[in-house]
């Protein structure tokens, strides 16, 4: 059976050889064979599994995860046919985000602000994936809540969530315009129907809700979202909702 050296499947496949050797290390692909000098080789066997795992890779999944499934066994062209229906579906999820950009940019430079643009369609083909693994690995029983809440919602549920949250965003950026501190009660009852909102999905504690708000002002799509409805609007959610959880959900303030 034919093997490549490593410096041939770096070059074939782009992977680095520090990641092959920590794969290697951590015993997520194994090379076929160790030669002199001890240049790693590789089979076939060996590129199909890393076929798989750069494919996991691109869809998200954390190394742990990823030699979970492989070392499950199962029919290697089933997997593969499932890996192929998660891409088209992230495919197809990446155009619809390409088309909510472009009509937010139309409305932008034809308005100078939002516009007619209906604040839902902000959100059409938005997926929290991305911080699924950071969610996951910070507040493990919160992501595990979530995760069971998901299962058991209706199409209609997510849709009514993204029609509250448009308002919502609405709403702050006219706190934003007014100049409002982001203590004022009017601004901190707006976080307080977003913090019950989240909580019916996960229920956040101070650290988890001021990390969330950090995740909106970070660079990236929720960013987007909020700065595509008015200009520092995102720094000024994160702001609010950093006084709401010190105020309202801090426990160690309690009884000081």
């Amino acid at each position: 059976m034919p093997t490549w050296p490593t410096g041939q499947v770096c070059r074939m496949t782009g992977v680095s050889s520090r990641t092959l050797r920590h794969y290697h290390r951590i015993g997520l692909l194994r090379p076929a064979a160790v030669g002199a000098g001890g240049v790693r080789h590789y089979g076939r066997a060996e590129l199909l599994r890393l076929q798989r795992i750069l494919l996991m890779r691109e869809l998200g999944l954390p190394l742990a995860d990823i030699a979970a499934v492989l070392d499950a066994g199962g029919d290697p062209a089933g997997a593969l046919r499932t890996h192929l229906r998660d891409l088209l579906a992230e495919r197809d999820r990446i155009d619809t985000l390409v088309t909510t950009v472009r009509r937010t940019l139309d409305a932008l430079e034809e308005e100078g602000t939002m516009g007619a643009l209906d604040p839902e369609t902000l959100f059409a083909g938005f997926d929290t994936a991305a911080y699924t693994d950071r969610a996951r690995a910070q507040w493990p029983a919160q992501w595990e809540q979530a995760a069971r809440a998901a299962d058991g919602r209706a199409p209609a549920d997510w849709e009514a969530d993204r029609a509250g949250l448009a308002a919502q965003l609405e709403r702050m950026a006219a706190h934003l315009a007014a100049g409002r501190p982001v203590t004022d009660p009017a601004v901190q009852a707006e976080v307080h129907d977003h913090y019950l909102r989240v909580s019916r999905m996960w229920t956040p504690d101070a650290d988890a809700f001021a990390h969330l708000g950090r995740v909106y002002a970070e660079e990236g799509p929720w960013r987007e979202v909020y700065e595509a409805v008015a200009p520092g609007l995102a720094d000024y959610q994160c702001e609010a909702m950093a006084a709401y959880a010190l105020a309202r959900l801090d426990t160690r303030r309690e009884g000081t």
